[in-house]
C-alpha cells in the first residue's frame, strides 16, 4: 500500500474532539484502502464541522435542505482521480463530518463516539473510490458489507446498533 496524507481539519466550537479521534480517522481511511487494494499515494481531506455548516454545505452541493452526518466530495470518477504532481500522489477527495450529528447518533445506536466516527469515515472514503447506495438494491447492500467487513477488522464491528436509512 502507498502512502496515504489525510489532514484532519477541526472547523468547529461545539463539541470537543476526543484523544484518539485523529489517529482513528488515518486508522479508517487506510483500512478502506488497504480492503480495496489501493496501492499508490493518496491525499485526504477530512473536516469536522457543526449541524449548521453541513446543513449549509448539504443545501449547497445536494440541494438538499438539511443537515446530515456526513458528505463526500470526491476528487475523482470511475477509478480515475486528480494527481498531485508536487506530492506524486493522488487526490481522492474531501470528507465532512458533523461531530454535533455523530454524537446523536452514537447516542441513538448505543455504541461510542468513535465506532461512530470510524463508521462515517469509512462509508465516507467508500464514497470516495466509487462506491454509492442512493439507488438500494445490490449496491447498497455491497457498500454495507464492505464497511461492516472494513469496521470488523478496525475492531468496530457492529453490535445490532446500526439503523439502515
Amino acid at each position: 500500500m502507498g502512502k496515504t496524507k489525510v489532514s484532519i481539519v477541526n472547523n468547529q466550537k461545539d463539541v470537543k474532539i476526543p484523544v484518539g479521534i485523529r489517529l482513528l480517522v488515518r486508522r479508517s481511511c487506510n483500512a478502506v484502502l488497504d480492503n480495496e487494494n489501493f496501492t499508490d499515494d493518496a491525499e485526504v481531506s477530512v473536516s469536522f464541522v457543526n449541524d449548521n455548516e453541513i446543513h449549509k454545505l448539504n443545501y449547497e452541493y445536494r440541494n438538499v435542505d438539511k443537515s446530515t452526518d456526513v458528505l463526500s466530495f470526491p476528487l475523482g470518477e470511475n477509478g480515475v482521480y486528480d494527481y498531485n504532481n508536487e506530492t506524486g500522489a493522488y487526490m481522492l477527495g474531501d470528507i465532512v463530518i458533523s461531530i454535533q450529528t455523530a454524537l446523536k447518533q452514537a447516542k441513538l445506536y448505543g455504541h461510542s463516539l468513535e465506532r461512530e466516527i470510524s463508521f462515517l469515515t469509512v462509508h465516507s472514503m467508500l464514497h470516495l473510490l466509487g462506491y454509492d447506495h442512493e439507488q438500494g438494491g445490490v449496491e447498497a447492500r455491497n457498500m454495507r458489507e464492505t464497511e461492516e467487513q472494513i469496521l470488523d477488522r478496525l475492531g468496530m464491528s457492529r453490535q445490532s446498533s446500526y439503523i439502515t436509512e
